[in-house]
């Protein structure tokens, strides 16, 4: 409840005290601290006999701009990863000097990553491929609280059996795209559920309560937005920005981790945790995020027309990932070759010159580069001539497609082919499917379906197999059991 005047002096037994923005020291009878301001993207530090103390604004600064020494930020850099950054010129001296070890947080909300999350796995690639260590922190314990980050409402709770099942399938992917072991740049998996879950709370609040101000944790974005729009914030989320604060800090005095990375809009928890490590540790770590990622028609990256673009290979078919990247859009296709390939920047501006009809073969690179990385170049082939026989409407292998299974029971005397068009995700909707129908869009073995009444028959089966088409990219496969 005390609420003194702006602080004028400071001494050695100086206490600090939350306000507003920031921090400050209680006054004290001792000499003014020395204000100094560095290239820390935001962050403001006074240095003085007794304490550091750390103003944070809320804006990142723009770090296109400064000359890279590390080969890491150049990466960073020059692919289009960077957004924002904390003292990026220390963080670029020290990782021109040795191993900085970092991480990337991923709360197990689902069994599946999706492709809106392979950004950030491509940024530990990048960090472990330029001779850093990287650690992949799974969100055991945070995914318990939810984070309300860009959420107009509270995530779907989870009990502890549908965590570990979570957690059990999102680690599929980095085992893929990262090389695991105990040496000094090989990856670390933990999970934050060791050390949360083990936290007494009264002891927590008088350890690290002081070090947060509600004034602050108001001024979020995540925060601001949900209450802007009266939709209910909890307690529970409220403690979000907390907990994954305390991640960096637990995971600096595990493993000497030194720099967290993400999307842009967790830059105030992320900084949240900068400062906590700094008070508790007096250690310099640092911050850097990355932009988020829309299509060039200001879609969010990671779903497509059909749902969640998985990473999973058992959630999505290789070939339905190769399509997703198939079917990028003109103007997203340099871009996405930068951020999901690894392949040289030349070449990336080689292909960028392409025009008209040629963009097609950037597209067709940009598929079976994304594809090969994720599920390996043992499935392009097989992809390759679903494709051709898909565009040739020829009746090739099409093994590659997404499969509905359905017994002579189901199908019956006829079965509603706009139910299976739902199913495929070929619509959202039976309403938005009839009026493709309606269209001329849709049609069953490459023939044109007349009316939304038609149905599946026996008779439409060739070798126990349909093939249902929504426009010349969308295709699926009912088979008879």
């Amino acid at each position: 409840g005390e609420t003194p005047a702006p602080p004028r002096r400071w001494g050695s037994s100086a206490r600090v005290h939350g306000r507003g923005g920031g921090a400050w020291l209680k006054p004290q009878a001792a000499a003014a601290p020395l204000l100094r301001q560095a290239a820390t993207g935001g962050v403001r530090m006074m240095a003085t006999d007794a304490a550091e103390v750390v103003e944070v604004s809320t804006g990142p600064v723009d770090v296109q701009s400064y000359e890279a020494k590390s080969s890491f930020v150049k990466v960073m850099q020059e692919r289009g990863f960077v957004h924002s950054c904390t003292n990026i010129a220390e963080l670029d001296k020290k990782m021109s000097e040795g191993v900085v070890t970092a991480y990337l947080g991923f709360d197990a909300t689902a069994s599946s990553l999706h492709v809106g999350s392979l950004l950030q796995i491509m940024i530990l690639r990048h960090l472990q491929k330029c001779g850093h260590k990287p650690i992949v922190l799974l969100g055991g314990g945070t995914t318990k609280v939810g984070d309300p980050t860009g959420k107009d409402a509270s995530r779907k709770m989870l009990d502890d059996d549908g965590i570990a099942a979570n957690i059990a399938g999102i680690r599929q992917p980095f085992d893929k795209l990262l090389t695991f072991g105990d040496g000094p740049t090989e990856a670390k998996m933990v999970n934050n559920d060791e050390w949360l879950s083990e936290l007494k709370y009264l002891e927590f609040l008088r350890d690290y309560g002081p070090l947060f101000t509600i004034n602050r944790m108001l001024s979020f974005d995540s925060v601001k937005l949900r209450l802007a729009r009266e939709n209910p914030l909890t307690f529970l989320e409220f403690n979000y920005m907390i907990l994954q604060a305390y991640d960096f800090l637990e995971l600096n005095r595990r493993y000497g981790c030194t720099l967290q990375m993400g999307g842009s809009d967790q830059w105030g928890n992320m900084v949240n945790g900068v400062e906590l490590c700094r008070r508790c540790e007096k250690q310099e770590v640092y911050a850097m995020t990355a932009p988020l990622i829309a299509t060039a028609d200001g879609k969010k990256m990671g779903k497509s027309e059909g749902g969640a673009v998985w990473l999973n290979a058992d959630m999505l078919k290789p070939f339905d990932y190769w399509q997703f990247w198939r079917n990028t859009q003109d103007a997203d296709v340099t871009r996405f070759l930068k951020l999901f390939t690894e392949l040289p920047i030349s070449l990336i501006d080689d292909l960028a010159k392409l025009e008209g009809s040629m963009v097609n073969e950037a597209k067709k690179i940009l598929a079976d580069e994304c594809t090969k990385l994720l599920h390996g170049p043992e499935v392009l082939p097989s992809i390759h001539m679903t494709a051709a026989s898909l565009f040739a409407s020829g009746g090739g292998a099409m093994d590659d497609l997404p499969t509905i299974e359905v017994s002579k029971e189901e199908v019956g005397e006829g079965m509603p082919l706009i139910d299976l068009f739902v199913k495929f995700g070929f619509g959202s909707s039976k309403s938005e499917v009839r009026k493709l129908i309606q269209g001329g869009g849709a049609r069953l073995n490459d023939e044109k379906i007349e009316g939304i009444s038609a149905t599946l028959t026996l008779a439409s089966f060739d070798a126990g197999k349909v093939k249902l088409s929504m426009g010349k990219k969308k295709h699926g496969l009912v088979v008879l059991k």
